[in-house]
């Protein structure tokens, strides 16, 4: 029998609406912050000027939580959306302890966000990568 993306993701319905309230919070964050980078945000254009790799890594970041935000939005693709988040936000947090200084706390907060999108979806990673 053929799984349905919400079939697999195991267990209560519980964890069924903490999943997806994490999800559409996490959706609209990185939305939000992709939107800011993508516009050049006069802030955004200052922490990338610091971090100084140049303004196309701004853009590029941009396109990166936009698209990962919307991939947390659809049951198919949200593990891999927060692979990819958390991924990004792995090194978000070592930019501001190594680069830029700055608190790491809500990139290190959004790791963990996605994070645990992740892991709460790895049945259906699993699933999808044994085919």
């Amino acid at each position: 029998m053929a799984q349905t993306p919400s079939s697999l993701v195991s267990g209560s319905k519980l964890r069924f609406y903490v999943l997806w309230g994490l999800q559409i919070f996490a959706a609209l964050g990185f939305i939000a912050a992709g939107t800011f980078k993508l516009i050049s945000n006069p802030q955004m254009v200052t922490i990338f000027e610091q971090i100084g790799i140049g303004q196309w890594f701004r853009y590029v970041t941009g396109v990166v939580e936009v698209v990962g935000g919307l991939a947390l939005l659809r049951a198919v693709s949200a593990p891999f959306g927060a692979v990819l988040l958390a991924a990004t936000m792995f090194f978000a947090v070592l930019t501001h302890l190594f680069v830029i200084g700055g608190s790491p706390v809500p990139a290190l907060f959004l790791l963990v966000v996605t994070s645990t999108i992740a892991w709460l979806r790895r049945d259906q990673i699993e699933a999808l990568t044994r085919n």
